[in-house]
């Protein structure tokens, strides 16, 4: 089969599409050929060495494909089953693999392959940080960076369905069309606004009890004076590059704030605590509550170029990898 394989860390260029053969089914494993695979701001940490692998490797979290073959003590998956994964472990860019069996989700008849490979990582990312990190109350307003992205416009239509009031930011207004077409009450363009003055403006002066921050370096100052007191800054990505040297006495100064830095991998790091997870996000789509739209899809031998898009800002939510 073929596979995307990295040899050392760097920019896009590193990624190769390789012939690959695949170790013999291990017990407790099923051996899965995909049909959809997602693309997310993860990869390129992985892929650029910020987030440190070893060498040789995969790339990606996600996917959704067709059981092949089941290994021995298998038993709630057979062979024909549409099934999806989004937590790893890392390797989805690729046609075929071979997967831990308690990792992987069957999907329900009204969800598509290329729908789930496109929702998995980043609802399940939506759903703990909404649901687990902070925990949304209907009447709150937060405020939610790059809100144009693929978890921005999932967490949206939850956070919407969860009776929050949504205030995001974009880098232009074709972005802030496209998060007001999902739900998003209020958008700030951030190349021409002040963001933590308008969230003042927008909250009567009270800031925001939480600000989702995916972004990282670029938007820590204008997340922390959006916050009111008590608020919590929940940095959840490093798209801007990651926040470096932090006066954790600035927290004390702003408001008694709080700010914390979590992972997925924590989350859902119990099968349990997975199938929960998926549970309820298959419930909000299932549903209608949330609608995944992919935007993007190039062929897995172009992912070099995904990645570009991806970097460049010219990608707008989900976005799907044909094998």
């Amino acid at each position: 089969m073929k596979a995307i394989r990295i040899h050392e860390p760097g920019g896009p260029d590193v990624m190769h599409y390789e012939d690959v053969e695949l170790d013999p089914l291990g017990p407790g494993e099923v051996r899965l050929r995909h049909t959809a695979i997602g693309l997310n701001y993860l990869d390129t940490y992985h892929r650029s060495g910020l987030y440190k692998l070893p060498m040789p490797s995969g790339l990606g979290f996600e996917a959704a494909g067709v059981v092949e073959a089941v290994g021995d003590g298998v038993t709630h998956l057979k062979e024909g089953d549409r099934v999806a994964y989004g937590a790893g472990p890392l390797g989805s860019y690729a046609q075929a693999r071979n997967m831990p069996a308690s990792r992987v989700s069957k999907l329900p008849d009204s969800i598509a392959d290329e729908t789930a490979a496109a929702m998995m990582l980043k609802g399940m990312t939506a759903r703990y940080l909404l649901r687990e990190t902070y925990k949304v109350k209907a009447g709150e307003t937060i405020l939610w960076h790059a809100v144009a992205g693929g978890v921005g416009l999932i967490a949206v239509q939850w956070a919407k369905h969860l009776g929050v009031r949504v205030i995001g930011t974009t880098s232009s207004p074709e972005k802030a069309a496209l998060a007001k077409s999902t739900g998003c009450d209020e958008v700030i363009n951030y190349t021409e606004e002040n963001v933590a003055e308008r969230v003042h403006e927008l909250t009567d002066g009270k800031g925001v009890p939480v600000v989702y921050d995916g972004v990282g370096q670029a938007t820590l100052d204008a997340s922390l004076d959006s916050l009111s007191p008590f608020g919590m800054l929940i940095n959840f990505g490093s798209a801007s590059g990651p926040i470096t040297k932090f006066d954790t006495g600035i927290l004390a100064a702003k408001g008694s704030l709080y700010l914390t830095r979590p992972s997925l991998n924590t989350y859902v790091e119990s099968d349990e605590a997975l199938q929960a997870n998926v549970a309820d996000l298959f419930e909000v789509v299932g549903s209608g509550a949330v609608k995944i739209e992919v935007n993007q899809t190039y062929a897995l031998a172009d992912a070099a170029r995904a990645h570009q898009d991806l970097e460049g800002r010219k990608t707008t939510g989900s976005t799907v990898l044909r094998p």
